[in-house]
């Protein structure tokens, strides 16, 4: 097989991925477990061997969560533990794991987890926890899942909460010794077969993909791309963790890259918004983040859409100067969202019928599927697209808009904190359908419209450009001068002037750009104004990479990528892009194309199989996920289903795969590990990282990158680390000394799988951090 241009920078590693489940009772335990593995290549079956390690904590309803699945262990994985006993996660949290499996004997695991949680509380001397807690309880009656889901006994996220509240109740009724035997018949009946337990057999077992070591495969690293193109355009592993909690201007609000207020001091201008740009310290910090006084279990999707707490979110400035454009408003102990926004007061799903009237080839759901919503305000524009089948990357900066995109991500909708300043966005070239700004105060025109091309190099070939701003509709001086110099340049760019309609109801209106397909206006234009780029200006290159004030030529070339649209969704998130070359090695050794298929059939089973029924997480209370290692977006494609987003995070030094996962309809971000993300804390409901943690530790600190997950989830927000078996240790371990709870954990030759819940505590002990110190 030929290899073609894919590589990665360091080699990986092969994964064998395993899950576990044990059901005490008194002092029968019955295992049943099953994992799916996404480590060997498509058509390998590892060699396992037949010994096994694991840890697992104990769930209240096993049977109706493993029911009907088929797993991907071998028969020797699967084992009758007899009376072992399991260490839980409320003991020493600094002290090693036993090598063997141990199991406590107590039915009421998830009464047990709590005291134990609460016994390490105390011991810290937290009283905030035991506040929250309390608190919490009491919202019970916004939703009473809500309160479900802090419990280390979560059901099937599809059992009725009332029916599993009344089992509990009328088991407590139960005689100790009838409750033992009736729960034996239940187990007995289980293990008799019937289609009841899963296949284990080596036949059935899923696939593991591996990475492959070769270092000219099809896709460069992004690392490499931007180190090139800058280059072009220039003239410890101590098992005592100790944590701390930051002190910081920021407080709870603490994002390390845009806080670095040292750094931003010593800025030699601000003109360009340098100083909302990212500045990442040195090495990220070690300590943790504090929780705002009063905070509670977020609001579930989608009444957060319209509501969500107070407390989580205390600021107020946003609702007093927008609250008449229907931005936000305080309403009691919540903050609501009417749906509004400067340009729809009216409503967001009537705006956007506004912009499906106007123009009908935008066609919603179906041929746009992804847009980049610029200046994106709270984001009710983006989380009003979703019953459009549409999903949009809103962004705005850190500014004296506070916590407008804080306000979003608290709401369930896609945002992060970025700005338009001096280097080009986190994002590939021609990936978004759509571009949008309304109202927002981006100075296209100047400086030979440099801020303008960049959305033209992120816009599709046929895509189209919404510009929703008084210049468009309003007649004061100010706004005709930037509409004459807005027309020049699009002209001047061969943007093609589509449409420009008026919206009466909310007295705005939109034009609308479409950007050309081929190279003959570039061609044909009689000055070269703004200018072509130059052959060796790689538009993929973003990673630090300066803006650049010139066009890149449309592929022309049938076999390049944005010289066709994609297919219409949901078609285009199940097939290969048609740019995927047979000839080209994909990550895990095969043919781009089988690549491709082979993992996205893994990620259906390994979702389908484990995740949703097997880890306990109540999947009602999930909105916001991250994919901290996507590849293909494969873990994201197996979730469509669900009422969830995914953020697929490309890390730099990984295979450049991010436009793959836009071609198929999702969307993502390139970041680099080693530094904070561009996003507020407390804003992710579950994290997922697929051999991430072993690649980072090769360059920087893990406990740094473990702060930053604690400063990214949610509390009770749940982290899954599929890793090798040295490196789930190290990230259980710290999980542990900051007192998560260990949902699972599972090890199967040098492979392992992890999941671990977050939870209110926060270090007594306080760390200043003096470059975020105003």
């Amino acid at each position: 097989m030929a290899q073609g241009k894919y590589s990665r920078v360091d080699g990986k590693k092969s994964s064998c991925s395993t899950a576990t489940i044990v059901v005490v009772v008194g002092v029968c335990l019955v295992a049943v477990w099953m994992f799916m593995s996404s480590s060997a290549a498509p058509g390998q079956t590892p060699d396992l061997p037949a010994a096994t390690e694991t840890k697992q904590k104990v769930t209240a309803n096993p049977s109706s969560q493993f029911e009907d699945n088929s797993g991907d262990l071998p028969d020797d994985a699967v084992k009758d533990e007899g009376n072992q006993e399991t260490t839980q996660n409320g003991g020493d949290s600094n002290s090693e794991e036993s090598n063997t499996n141990e199991v406590e004997t107590n039915t009421n695991t998830g009464d047990e987890s709590s005291s134990n949680d609460e016994k390490s509380n105390s011991e810290d001397g937290n009283a905030n926890s035991d506040s929250n807690e309390g608190e919490k309880s009491n919202s019970s009656d916004t939703d009473s899942n809500e309160s479900e889901s802090s419990n280390s006994n979560n059901t099937d996220s599809n059992s009725d909460s009332n029916e599993t509240g009344k089992t509990d109740s009328e088991d407590e009724k139960v005689k100790p010794d009838e409750k033992v035997e009736k729960e034996e018949e239940k187990q007995t009946e289980e293990s008799s077969g019937e289609n009841k337990t899963e296949d284990f057999s080596a036949a059935t077992q899923s696939e593991i993909l591996k990475e492959t070591n070769t270092q000219n495969g099809a896709f460069s690293t992004q690392a490499a791309e931007s180190a090139s193109e800058k280059e072009s355009q220039s003239p410890s592993s101590s098992k005592n963790y100790k944590w701390k909690t930051c002190n910081v201007t920021a407080g709870p609000d603490y994002i390390p890259c845009l806080d670095n207020l040292e750094a931003i001091r010593h800025l030699h201008g601000r003109s360009h918004y340098e100083h909302r740009e990212r500045h990442c310290p040195d090495e990220s910090p070690t300590c943790l983040v504090p929780l705002p006084e009063g905070y509670k279990t977020s609001i579930k999707w989608p009444r957060s859409r319209e509501q969500i707490w107070y407390s989580n979110v205390p600021h107020t400035k946003l609702a007093a100067v927008k609250g008449h454009q229907n931005w936000v408003k305080v309403t009691g102990e919540y903050l609501t969202f009417p749906g509004g926004g400067t340009q729809f007061k009216n409503g967001a799903l009537h705006y956007i019928d506004f912009i499906q009237n106007s123009l009908p080839d935008i066609a919603w759901g179906k041929r746009t599927r992804v847009i980049l919503d610029v200046g994106c305000g709270v984001a009710s524009f983006g989380g009003y697209l979703f019953e459009r089948d549409v999903v949009a990357m809103s962004f705005a900066p850190k500014d004296e808009h506070e916590a407008q995109v804080q306000f979003a991500l608290e709401r369930g909708i896609p945002a992060i904190s970025a700005v338009m300043g001096t280097i080009r966005l986190p994002f590939p070239s021609k990936v978004f359908d759509v571009v949008h700004c309304a109202r927002c105060r981006v100075p296209w025109h100047i400086e030979g419209g440099k801020l303008l091309l960049e959305l033209n190099r992120m816009l599709r070939p046929g895509g189209y450009f919404v510009w929703s701003a008084t210049p468009v509709y309003q007649n004061k001086p100010e706004d005709v001068e930037i509409w004459e110099a807005m027309s020049k340049l699009t002209k001047a760019m061969c943007w093609e002037l589509v449409k420009v309609n008026n919206d009466k109801l909310n007295e705005v209106g939109a034009a609308i750009y479409r950007k050309p397909t081929t190279n003959e206006c570039y061609e044909s234009r009689q000055q070269n104004d703004p200018p072509l780029c130059e052959s060796k200006d790689d538009p993929d290159a973003i990673w630090n990479v300066q803006l650049q004030a010139c066009i890149h030529k449309v592929p022309v070339d049938s076999s390049v990528r944005g010289s066709e649209w994609p297919k219409t969704w949901p078609q285009r998130l199940e097939s290969p892009p048609y740019w995927l070359k047979s000839s080209e090695v994909g990550v895990y050794g095969k043919s781009a194309p089988e690549d491709f298929t082979a993992d996205y059939e893994n990620w259906k089973r390994v979702v389908s199989k484990s995740y949703l029924n097997g880890l306990g997480i109540d999947w009602s209370s999930v909105r916001n996920v991250m994919d901290m290692r996507a590849i293909y977006g494969g873990f994201a494609a197996a979730l469509r289903d669900l009422k969830v987003w995914v953020m697929n995070v490309v890390p730099v030094d990984s295979p450049d795969t991010l436009p793959i996962i836009y071609e198929r309809g999702l969307f993502g971000i390139y970041h680099n590990w080693c530094e904070s993300f561009s996003t507020y804390p407390r804003t992710y409901d579950l994290l997922h990282a697929d051999h991430l943690f072993s690649d980072v530790k090769k360059r920087c600190k893990l406990q740094s990158l473990m702060a930053e997950v604690d400063r990214i989830l949610r509390p009770e927000g749940k982290l899954i680390v599929r890793d090798t078996v040295e490196t789930i240790a190290e990230v259980e371990s710290m999980a542990k000394s900051m007192q998560w709870k260990v949902r699972m954990t599972y090890n199967k030759d040098n492979e392992g799988m992890l999941c671990v819940e977050k939870t209110l505590w926060r270090p007594t002990e306080i760390e200043t951090v003096a470059y975020a110190i105003e």
